[in-house]
């Protein structure tokens, strides 16, 4: 039988069955349209629509193409435009493969592979930090400085001043480099952390739904903070400022502990979701080509991308003092697809993570600063978490200023 053929129906009827479901897929649509909240169903949104997500401070979104870089700033009252002419895509991918290289050698170099000596391996610290320095500088003079002179932030504000914020929303390659630490840190206000705090959005959208109210979900002191600690992972290296943080976090309140071997993928995954508050102290993975596969390590195996995505919170903080947690993959760069992120999009308010492996004992520090400023007698206010960490990173740069790879890393994702 040919399609031709009358008990086939031939090709007339074939279109016209085909025109009729078009039909009816426009009509649904409509119908849908007409529902309240749904009237841009499959539309891209409207610039009204998006512009109060700078309700708080300007979002910068920065585009990178082969044609041209430029940065959007994107206010309250529209969006302006800065020319980046001295940044161009064939140089972020070359920068963003030094950064990478760089920020792999400090593992190797702090392991003391290949029986290195410990004066051997603090010299190539050395010639690391001064890497990565020029990482910062380089993205201070292609990216921030523009952006911040055109925003009239040159300068930090005055004592007592409430500082600025900012949120920057990278694209492309861009958002594997840390654009919240850019700066000449030997000069000084030439950083962006001198001038402004900076959260990162992945989208305006996200920042959008973030900021929505939760009348079911108001801060109360009977809410316990989820803490999920593995001093001693199988397979991996100690990590003994653990304990410290757990110790910490118990003067608190009375959190719920999950440590050691009751850290489990299973048992953490059921506990997610009853809590609002949940601070991970551990491992964590990035594949680079594959970022879904990577993710939190338990004790036994590893709570990834996937499985968080696969749910639904209703958190307002998620603070991931493990390692990784922020970085991105290279094959789909503007997916965002990182821990941090998953864990926003699904619910969590406000994520603090990590950009690349993190110094144990910094990552202690860095904990108990944040929760110090976040908290508010027996409950916690995760809206101070940008704040928090923009206090508790220039702490660490100013006790260690030649070594960025100390304060570098830390990141906050939120409103």
């Amino acid at each position: 039988m040919t399609s031709d053929d009358p008990a086939w129906g031939g090709p007339s009827r074939e279109i016209d069955r085909r025109m009729a479901l078009a039909r009816e897929w426009d009509e649904l649509v409509e119908e849908v349209r007409r529902l309240p909240g749904f009237e841009d169903f499959l539309r891209p949104p409207s610039l009204e629509t998006l512009l109060p997500a700078a309700a708080d401070g300007p979002v910068v979104i920065v585009n990178v193409s082969r044609w041209r870089c430029d940065a959007l700033i994107v206010t309250r009252e529209g969006v302006e435009l800065v020319p980046l002419p001295h940044l161009s895509l064939d140089e972020v991918v070359e920068r963003v493969g030094f950064y990478l290289r760089t920020v792999g050698h400090f593992e190797d170099a702090g392991k003391g592979r290949d029986g290195n000596s410990r004066d051997a391996v603090a010299r190539e610290l050395r010639g690391l930090e001064t890497d990565l320095g020029d990482v910062l500088a380089w993205c201070w003079d292609s990216i921030a400085a523009p952006v911040l002179e055109r925003l009239g932030l040159t300068e930090a504000p005055a004592d007592g001043a409430p500082w600025p914020k900012l949120w920057w929303c990278p694209t492309g390659p861009l958002t594997l480099l840390p654009l919240h630490a850019a700066g000449r840190h030997g000069t000084d206000g030439a950083a962006v952390m001198d001038r402004v705090i900076s959260s990162y959005t992945p989208t305006l959208r996200a920042l959008l739904e973030a900021r929505r109210p939760r009348p079911d979900a108001e801060v109360t002191a009977g809410d316990a903070l989820l803490v999920v600690a593995l001093p001693d992972t199988p397979g991996q290296p100690s990590l003994p400022n653990v304990r410290r943080e757990v110790e910490m976090l118990s003067r608190l309140g009375t959190p719920v502990v999950l440590e050691g071997s009751a850290a489990t993928v299973a048992g953490v995954g059921a506990a997610l979701p009853s809590h609002r508050w949940v601070h991970f102290s551990c491992h964590g993975q990035q594949h680079l080509d594959d970022p879904s596969r990577g993710g939190l390590l338990l004790y036994d195996g590893m709570l990834t991308v996937n499985d968080i995505s696969s749910r639904q919170y209703r958190g307002d903080l998620a603070f991931l003092s493990a390692c990784k947690t922020a970085t991105g993959g290279l094959n789909l760069p503007d997916e965002a697809i990182t821990l941090a992120a998953a864990l926003h999009y699904t619910g969590y308010r406000h994520v603090i993570a990590t950009l690349w492996s993190v110094w144990d004992d910094s990552a202690a520090d860095v904990t108990e600063t944040v929760y110090r400023h976040i908290r508010d007698g027996a409950a916690l206010r995760p809206e101070r978490s940008a704040h928090a960490l923009h206090e508790a990173v220039r702490e660490l740069r100013r006790r260690d200023p030649d070594r960025p790879s100390v304060w570098t890393p830390f990141t906050h994702t939120g409103p």
